[in-house]
């Protein structure tokens, strides 16, 4: 038979909790429903002050009970006044936590008083959270939820992705939207009632939310973002467990959390900041680069083939360059320039590539002046940005269809006859 370490055994439950809470919780994110869980952390408390009063105990089981019982109470009271009344949804989450939360700060002042009878031992310790009071029964019955839970979420997984993402389109196509809704709910609802005892009714939302939301800055795709928030719930509730000697252990799993957290927004590889703020000074880099190739280019234009030296006064003449010693000299690296002294010439590669940026240009032009109804003197302005993020297919769609409309003239260069034959074999 397996035995585990204290620590070990909390470890095990903190993860288990932070691996559902986070495939739970992202559904919850992408319905736009992330304080739904905060909500419930915080209706839970009227339920275990009701469950404590009535049995005299604090046993874990008749308190979850009484939590659950309180959660779905105040989930459906949510559905209801979102459903038949005209209060919007925040609203309706907002009046329902804070009156729940109410009741239950009353309820738990009855139960601090004298008269009350029970062991109140350890009930504030159920509200706020601490791990290490964890029982090797409480680890089993993570776990079995957790099975539950992600087994739930597996045979629906159909049902709750459209859900999230489209709810009009699965109300139009028949299905019980209404049912899946509070079937989530109530999977929210679980999770959060058996995660209270281990980071409390305050920080459980958090608990919900911040492996979801650093899962969505690491990919767009639904099966990804549920195993990588999963892993990173896990992580979160395994390490802060780790991290947590001396300290409220609750808390301590929430920062470690935050802090995965912020390294996925930072850091992630495409909606991370670090990379978005790359990403922009590629793109200013680019962008500098070929307008000082289409500057050229049109330098030369009236003597082409032939591409005489023009002059960096010329160029500053025409345009205004930022840094325009490095755009040389970055030029002059790639092999599209060269240049002694005052003077610069394109190079055949520089020719070509300056050739193929005048055309996107004006191609994008003539599509603003003809489809947009922009005037010429002011279409260059309006052109200079975008035609750096036309994709090659758009610009040959663009070239196609203005010279189908006889908006262009024959651009497309002739390619030469085959030296060879090219019949079968």
């Amino acid at each position: 038979m397996i035995s585990f370490s204290i620590s070990e055994k909390v470890m095990l439950g903190t993860a288990l909790l932070g691996g559902m809470a986070g495939v739970v919780g992202s559904f919850a994110v992408l319905r736009g429903r992330a304080l739904v869980g905060d909500m419930l952390a915080h209706a839970a408390l009227p339920g275990v002050c009701l469950a404590f009063l009535l049995t005299g105990n604090r046993s874990l089981l008749g308190l979850s009970l009484g939590a659950l019982c309180s959660g779905l109470l105040a989930v459906g009271a949510v559905t209801v006044i979102v459903r038949w009344t005209r209060t919007k949804e925040d609203a309706a989450i907002g009046i329902v936590l804070s009156t729940f939360f109410g009741l239950g700060v009353v309820l738990l002042s009855v139960i601090q008083k004298p008269s009350t009878a029970g062991n109140k031992a350890g009930l504030n310790t159920y509200l706020f959270g601490e791990p290490a009071a964890m029982l090797t029964g409480d680890v089993i019955t993570l776990a079995v939820v957790a099975v539950i839970v992600l087994s739930l979420v597996a045979l629906c997984y159909k049902e709750l992705e459209i859900v999230a993402f489209d709810t009009d389109f699965a109300r139009s196509q028949g299905w019980p939207t209404l049912w899946i809704d509070l079937a989530m709910m109530a999977a929210l609802a679980v999770v959060t009632v058996v995660g209270l005892p281990i980071v409390g009714v305050i920080l459980m939302a958090a608990m919900l939310i911040l492996p979801a939301a650093s899962a969505r800055c690491w990919t767009q795709r639904l099966p990804v973002m549920l195993v990588v928030s999963c892993v990173l719930g896990a992580i979160a509730g395994a390490l802060g467990t780790r991290l947590s000697r001396g300290y409220p252990a609750g808390a301590v799993i929430v920062l470690t959390a935050a802090v995965l957290f912020a390294v996925s927004l930072l850091f992630a590889p495409k909606r991370g900041v670090v990379a978005r703020v790359y990403a922009e000074f590629q793109l200013r880099r680019r962008m500098a680069d070929e307008h000082l190739l289409r500057t050229m280019f049109e330098l030369n234009e009236p003597h082409l083939p032939a591409t005489p030296p023009i002059t960096v006064q010329q160029l500053k003449d025409r345009r205004y360059f930022r840094g325009l010693d490095r755009l040389l000299a970055r030029a002059r690296e790639e092999e599209l320039i060269e240049y002694s002294g005052d003077s610069l010439q394109l190079t055949a590669l520089g020719l070509r590539r300056g050739a193929q940026i005048t055309k996107a240009h004006r191609l994008w032009e003539l599509y603003l002046m003809q489809h947009a109804d922009i005037a010429s003197d002011h279409v260059d302005r309006d052109a200079d940005d975008v035609e750096h993020l036309l994709p090659e297919s758009l610009v040959a769609q663009l070239e196609q269809e203005l010279a189908t409309e006889g908006r262009l003239p024959s651009i497309a260069a002739k390619v030469p006859d085959s030296p060879h034959d090219l019949g079968g074999g």
